[in-house]
């Protein structure tokens, strides 16, 4: 399909049009195929809309079937391009009742619509859900009270939308200059910046990081990222070498869309790659939304497949990463202190060798690789491995290493993001480079010398090696997590640095695109996450892992939420986020984000004396202060994630505490609260 619509006229030319000659040219535009219930609504359609339509013959407007939201999966029935007003129209054949999320299907049209279309940003947009059978309709308009210009969803059955049109178009809109005129509408740019989530299902279904990206920067960088990953792949497997790459960026950049994207299209190219993980929650949650995507689009062309089918096509190329490290270690044995492949537990393959079957291995989180020390205790304690003798890292190259043809490794590094005991950073990758595997290409992003990554010393750590290029091609250096406010990483940075100035300038230039606001009462913040999300927009409440008295709250750290629920289930679900009972800590969180959060600030990180001061409950009676550099510095980056996962808006609750119980005393959390408000962040 070359349009982005089924079929498009000027209102005129639609009315005097046969209805079996719309119809055909849909159908021939359908390159899915579309069932046929759903080509005879099509005709139900047209004949209603040739009826409300009647009266407007003379003006000038256009209609438009099947608009598709490019790259999302999504497809408006009908919209209407009417006296400088957009009417997005859903209709429901057959249906008596207006179901809650058939709304918010229609809804969501309007707020994508908004948000992400450049004609329509500046435009009343009209969302309409029609119900042929029902006998109600909406006898009001009524403005959303975002004062965005996006009405509450108008609803209807089938004989009254005429009356539908004519309540809308006698709304009173004042006149302006719009940036581009309503004849252009169709033709104009359509760039949405998905979730981590809705990008892994764009990418599933070949579509490339251009086609996801908000902006043309964000699109120009992840490009250019990805163009220059694939010519490294490109060479090594031409020259048949061995190369790393070490890709960074901000917070919310997309290095895991990078990842991804690298993933499917070399998978595409017929060069096995794989993309892994130690985000455990991260993996579940993606295999688990293309899984039911995959099944979704089977069922829609009449396909039967199970759930174990479909996922198990997913987890050909997204695993986690302990997996694949598994199956590597099934294979080798240690002698006189060094791994060697045992060859009583692998046939060689002659392509392969004893690596595994991807030419090509995408590790996300590489900064998060276990230490020698950590995975040997590990190994030794969970598998009965006794004295491996190498880190995660360098088990991973000498693991593609056994490759007899060629091998690239992709390291989506974070800088500034450890929040766990055992993890290495990126030092350790270099370390075994330089001393293990002194052969391999080494691709280097020009801002892994800063100071977040390997304490700066990166730069030096290489001097000597001849195998290095650096690239600024290797670096994302725009967020795009949150599409109302790039500078979000910036602002939580100087907030934890304890900037107040800079955070305060920064906030000031963002607050009116991007909300944050502060608050001592857990229902207040739940009441306006409520109020702030529409149609099927996701909030949930965020803690940190380490914040063990938020139990008066009703709040269990220990209670670990199903990560799977909490962020693809819907509001009928009391294990989704939506229900706010459930609380997701940073280990759940990290690489995936909602569109409002609320984080729940406990007395583990706390303002004392113009500096944060670091604190683990202890004993089930006292907070003991944490003195341990490396311990405060996974204390404060679980922070960091936790308030860089909200695309849209945080609300942040200050507990008051209560100095009747000594484990949350006022003075626990007064500190961080009035911080908070020096920033300018106002208390609802």
């Amino acid at each position: 399909m070359t349009n982005r619509y089924f079929y498009q006229s000027d209102i005129a030319t639609f009315l005097a049009e046969d209805t079996n000659t719309i119809f055909g040219q849909m159908s021939r535009a359908d390159e899915m195929d579309t069932a046929s219930t759903q080509k005879f609504a099509w005709e139900q359609e047209i004949t209603l809309m040739k009826q409300a339509l009647a009266s407007y013959s003379t003006e000038q407007g256009w209609i438009l079937f099947e608009y598709t939201i490019p790259r999302l999966g999504k497809r408006i029935d009908v919209v209407v391009l009417l006296r400088e007003r957009i009417l997005a129209i859903e209709f429901k054949a057959g249906e008596e009742n207006f179901l809650h999320q058939d709304v918010d299907q229609v809804l969501d049209y309007a707020l994508d619509l908004k948000n992400f279309h450049q004609g329509s940003a500046d435009r009343a947009i009209i969302p309409i859900l029609v119900a042929t059978e029902s006998k109600q309709h909406s006898t009001l308009c009524q403005l959303s009270h975002y004062d965005d210009d996006i009405y509450e969803p108008l609803l209807t059955d089938a004989e009254h939308l005429s009356d539908i049109f004519q309540l809308v178009l006698a709304e009173n809109i004042p006149s302006k200059s719009y940036n581009i005129a309503l004849c252009d509408w169709a033709r104009s740019r359509y760039a949405p910046t998905p979730t981590i989530i809705e990008a892994a299902r764009s990418l599933y279904l070949n579509h490339s990081v251009a086609d996801i990206t908000k902006s043309e920067a964000e699109g120009a960088q992840l490009n250019s990222t990805t163009k220059y990953v694939q010519e490294v792949i490109a060479q090594t497997k031409a020259n048949g070498t061995k190369s790393i790459c070490f890709v960074t960026g901000v917070p919310g950049a997309g290095k895991t869309l990078v990842g991804l994207n690298v993933a499917v299209q070399q998978e595409a190219d017929q060069d096995l790659a794989v993309y892994l993980s130690g985000n455990g929650p991260l993996v579940q949650v993606l295999t688990e939304a293309l899984t039911r995507d995959k099944q979704a689009q089977e069922k829609a062309k009449g396909n039967k497949i199970t759930k174990k089918e479909a996922e198990r096509e997913v987890k050909r190329f997204i695993q986690i990463i302990h997996r694949y490290r598994d199956n590597m270690l099934n294979k080798v044995k240690v002698v006189d202190g060094a791994l060697e492949i045992d060859p009583t537990k692998e046939l060689k393959d002659v392509t392969a060798g004893y690596g595994e079957v991807e030419n090509i291995a995408i590790f996300d989180e590489a900064q998060r690789s276990w230490d020698k020390e950590h995975i040997a205790n590990w190994l030794k304690r969970k598998k009965g491995f006794a004295d491996f003798p190498m880190s995660e890292s360098e088990f991973l190259i000498w693991s593609l290493d056994q490759r007899p043809d060629w091998a690239v490794i992709v390291c989506l590094v974070g800088g500034g993001q450890e929040i766990n005991t055992g993890e290495a950073g990126i030092g350790e990758w270099i370390r075994a480079l330089n001393e293990a595997f002194p052969q391999w290409n080494i691709y280097i992003s020009s801002q892994l010398t800063a100071k977040e990554y390997a304490e700066g010393h990166v730069k030096d750590l290489l001097a000597n090696n001849p195998k290095v290029t650096y690239s600024d091609h290797l670096h994302l250096g725009v967020s795009m997590r949150s599409f109302r406010a790039e500078s979000l990483s910036h602002i939580v940075h100087y907030i934890l640095d304890g900037d107040i100035d800079k955070a305060r300038d920064t906030y000031t230039q963002i607050a009116d695109r991007y909300p944050i606001v502060l608050t001592r009462d857990l229902d207040k913040a739940k009441a306006w996450l409520r109020e702030r999300a529409r149609g099927n927009e996701r909030y949930g409440l965020l803690v940190s892992s380490k914040a063990y008295r938020l139990k008066p709250l009703a709040i269990d750290v220990r209670c670990k939420p199903d990560t799977v629920h909490w962020f693809l289930d819907d509001i009928n679900d009391v294990r989704s986020s939506l229900f706010l009972e459930d609380a997701a800590s940073e280990f759940d969180v990290q690489g995936l984000e909602l569109d409002w959060t609320c984080l729940v600030w406990d007395g583990d990180l706390r303002r004392q004396d113009n500096d944060w001061a670091f604190y683990e409950f202890s004993g089930g009676t006292k907070w003991n202060r944490i003195n341990k550099d490396d311990r405060k510095a996974y204390l404060l980056n679980a922070y960091r994630v936790l308030l860089t996962r909200a695309r849209q808006g945080m609300v942040i609750c200050v507990p008051e505490g209560s100095n009747e119980d000594p484990t949350r005393n006022h003075a626990f959390y007064n500190g961080t609260y009035e911080y908070l408000k020096q920033l300018g962040i106002k208390d609802i």
